[in-house]
């Protein structure tokens, strides 16, 4: 089973499916699923943007990906989707419209919903157990999005007291996971005031695998949690650069195989045939 993880795309949704299509041709290795970190830029209304993401789609368009190609069907894309048949699960970011997100995960009792009108773009309910079956392979995961607050807001970016009480109805359960996801990093790896405090139990009780995460706008990192078992993983946002380039460590492949996981960053000279100005042509 081969996973590819993401973080922030921001409105680039269609540039993740992109790319692993073209890993798949390039190195003949199925990938069965997509993971990212927040951060989808799920607006599908423009009046609902966020400041920060007025001033970016001000000067790239691009951050306005989900409304323009994801909000009504495109035939173009729905042929290319459904040939690709590989699905993407988002956790929440900071620069989502959560009314939005709210509306469609009432409505559905699932771990986790799709957002998009061609529904392979689902986003995972924070704290909730998530598995995934491919070759044979189970893989489970569990997601926790939104960011971490230390002053007790109720702004829709910051996590929230149901989500919270998610995450310990999982703790008391205690299942084991492969892999976390989340936005934001847990808040002893990071400067004091910033972080989720939330994330440091489902590191020190489930002891995933891997924890991969994104948000800070620092470059890719490896090191092993304070738990001294995960590999805690940032990886780089999946923005281009001034020169139109992408920067390393901004797609991660993960491998499971025979119930023994390992992951690589995709190599630069990869990542090279992506440029801001050609690859939606």
């Amino acid at each position: 089973m081969k996973i590819a993880i993401f973080a922030d795309i921001h409105g680039k949704i269609l540039l993740p499916f992109k790319m692993v299509d073209a890993y798949q041709k390039q190195y003949g290795e199925k990938i069965d699923l997509i993971l990212q970190c927040g951060d989808i830029g799920a607006f599908p209304n423009i009046e609902n943007l966020d400041k920060a993401t007025i001033k970016h789609a001000k000067r790239d368009e691009q951050e306005l990906g989900f409304s323009k190609q994801f909000l009504y069907i495109n035939r173009d894309i729905e042929q290319f989707l459904d040939k690709l048949d590989i699905d993407m699960v988002c956790v929440r970011g900071n620069h989502e419209d959560h009314d939005f997100l709210d509306e469609k995960e009432a409505k559905n009792t699932n771990s986790r919903y799709p957002i998009d009108c061609y529904h392979r773009v689902y986003v995972c309910k924070s704290g909730v157990f998530q598995t995934f079956y491919a070759d044979g392979e189970d893989f489970d995961f569990m997601g926790i999005g939104r960011i971490g607050d230390r002053k007790q807001r109720n702004d829709k970016r910051f996590i929230q007291d149901y989500e919270r009480r998610e995450i310990k109805r999982a703790l008391d359960q205690g299942q084991k996971i492969d892999i976390l996801i989340s936005h934001d990093i847990s808040s002893e790896m990071t400067s004091p005031g910033f972080g989720m405090d939330e994330l440091r139990p489902v590191l020190n009780q489930l002891k995933p695998f891997a924890h991969f995460f994104g948000h800070t706008g620092q470059p890719y990192k490896v090191e092993i949690d304070e738990n001294n078992q995960t590999f805690s993983v940032k990886i780089k946002e999946l923005e281009f650069d001034v020169s139109g380039n992408l920067p390393e460590g901004c797609m991660f492949i993960v491998d499971k195989v025979n119930g023994v996981i390992e992951g690589d960053p995709v190599s630069i000279d990869f990542l090279c045939q992506f440029n801001k100005h050609t690859w939606l042509l």
